[in-house]
């Protein structure tokens, strides 16, 4: 129980991943007649972007902080699956998708989070914990989801706002300097925040 914060982030990263993954795809090929080769391209557009910026990014985290990057990626994410849900245009829909790929980019502070809190002995049996949060997000989320999108594509996009805010909030558990005994914070009235007893 240590480290449940670590595992909500993950599970939520996980769902809403999916939803990039396969939804997103999805919106591109029926709603807007994309081609495969189309499709191939934006994923192409998404590895130079990783390839490029993926270093930048990694010191944005190191310089801003795990929580601070985070609250950035989960406030852009939840415009951008909102704005999913409402566009109508495919260009401004291939535009989010490139821009959904670079918020998910800063996805990594959860890991380095942990590197900062985990003791050296917990991190092979906690990354075993976490890949298979990460599987059970894969298998749930499409098979619940792909119901969803049955009657309401947007929905689904709005779902994944739905996992970017609660993700926002669990993010704010983050302490601003995160190490062993300081794995998270409680909120406190006035807004503040004080280390977590565990």
């Amino acid at each position: 129980k240590r480290y449940w914060l670590y595992y909500v982030l993950t599970f939520l990263s996980g769902a809403r991943r999916q939803i990039f993954v396969v939804f997103a795809a999805f919106l591109m090929v029926e709603k807007f007649g994309y081609s495969a080769s189309q499709v191939t391209l934006l994923f192409l557009i998404n590895y130079i972007f990783n390839w490029f910026f993926a270093e930048r990014i990694g010191r944005l985290i190191s310089r801003i902080g795990e929580r601070n990057a985070l609250t950035c990626e989960y406030v852009g994410l939840i415009f951008v699956f909102v704005a999913y849900g409402l566009v109508e245009n495919a260009t401004l829909a291939a535009a989010l998708y490139v821009l959904d790929h670079m918020f998910f980019a800063m996805a990594i502070a959860i890991s380095t989070d942990f590197q900062k809190i985990a003791d050296p002995k917990d991190m092979a049996s906690s990354a075993g914990v976490s890949f298979t949060i990460s599987h059970i997000a894969a298998i749930v989320i499409p098979a619940a989801l792909g119901l969803v999108w049955i009657s309401s594509p947007s929905l689904v996009f709005y779902c994944g706002a739905a996992f970017a805010l609660m993700s926002l909030v669990a993010s704010q558990f983050i302490p601003r300097d995160p190490q062993p005994g300081n794995e998270t914070t409680r909120p406190q009235a006035g807004g503040g925040s004080a280390p977590a007893t565990v």
